[in-house]
């Protein structure tokens, strides 16, 4: 079992560089997958990922949305497929199976229900339970400054360092990351990728 995450950059035609974002998102996909077999950019702002261990799916789409977000008036729409990997191609645009067709199939859906961020599985329940969760959570990401998104991508790849730590990077105080942090609801999104574990791992037993 693996899983799929299939997306697009919105408005990304609205940047005339490419290059602002495609290298954000290229640094993102590689932070998530480290082999460049696992991961792919094609038609221009579409990229699909492969994440093997299925409860790091959720982290690595909220990673690259707070990553492409830093960049202002940019978002992502992103497909989550949970499933069986039936051949394995030399690239993942080329592997297929079940968690590449869910997730394909949700893009779509997506498109046309104007929402960022979906799961699909094998299992219906679990898929309406956690979308529900996601629509409720994207009604703080969408809106995320990008001020909100990159504190939430610092966390994501410091999750042990302190705000005042987090502050020197940034060139800001620890009440400034701390206001931050609760800007982005922090606490909130991270207590949803914790429950999301717990209840994917279902998927395996």
């Amino acid at each position: 079992m693996t899983s799929i995450l299939t997306g697009d950059i919105i408005r990304s035609r609205s940047i005339k560089d490419s290059e602002v974002w495609l290298s954000v998102l290229k640094d993102a996909l590689i932070a998530c997958a480290p082999k460049t077999t696992d991961w792919d950019i094609y038609r221009g702002d579409s990229f699909q990922l492969e994440t093997p261990n299925i409860e790091e799916s959720l982290k690595a789409a909220i990673y690259i949305k707070a990553c492409v977000k830093t960049i202002k008036g940019l978002d992502v729409r992103i497909a989550i497929g949970i499933g069986k990997k039936t051949f394995k191609g030399k690239t993942v645009v080329e592997s297929n199976g079940e968690a590449f067709q869910f997730s394909g199939e949700t893009l779509e859906q997506l498109k046309k229900e104007k929402v960022n961020l979906k799961i699909k599985t094998a299992n219906s329940q679990l898929d309406q339970e956690l979308n529900l969760y996601f629509k409720l959570a994207l009604t703080i990401m969408d809106h995320w400054s990008s001020n909100s998104a990159e504190i939430v991508k610092l966390h994501i790849e410091q999750p042990h360092a302190l705000q005042e730590e987090l502050g020197k990077q940034l060139g800001i105080n620890q009440n400034a990351v701390s206001s931050r942090q609760k800007r982005a609801h922090l606490d909130v999104i991270m207590q949803l990728e914790a429950l999301y574990r717990k209840k994917i791992t279902h998927l395996q037993i």
